[in-house]
């Protein structure tokens, strides 16, 4: 039933521009050069991240961390905008507890079940 009407509000447009003398403009998907690619169309939020991500950068922490070793020398790196953040460790592969504190700007921190060490750095949103 949509499918009838949408070819007749179709057919009553194309006979309208021929009585008015104009030809009607052939609008497909391949138009305009093809399908517009996810950057061509992307706008707001998602434009922001793809260029960045281009750029090498991850703005909003999308992308898996890099791997540390958790001493005190080379701790695991917690971006924040905050001073402060709570973090989570799940301190075996196998755990399903997970042990929570909090992390302050600052020196680094220490799991209290596991003993690996988190650092707080400071994260600035692109925006």
């Amino acid at each position: 039933m949509a499918a009838r009407q949408l070819v007749g509000a179709a057919q009553r447009g194309l006979s309208l521009s021929r009585a008015l003398g104009r030809s009607a403009p052939v609008r497909t998907m391949a138009a305009g050069g093809g399908i517009p690619t996810d950057e061509e169309q992307a706008t707001g939020l998602e434009k922001i991240i793809m260029q960045a991500a281009l750029k090498g950068q991850d703005p909003y922490n999308l992308l898996k961390p890099k791997e540390y070793a958790g001493t005190k020398a080379d701790p695991h790196i917690v971006p924040s905008i905050t001073d402060k953040r709570i973090v989570g460790c799940v301190c075996e592969e196998d755990n399903t507890v997970v042990i929570w504190f909090w992390l302050h700007k600052g020196n680094p921190c220490r799991c209290p079940s596991c003993g690996s060490y988190y650092k707080l750095v400071p994260h600035h949103l692109p925006h």
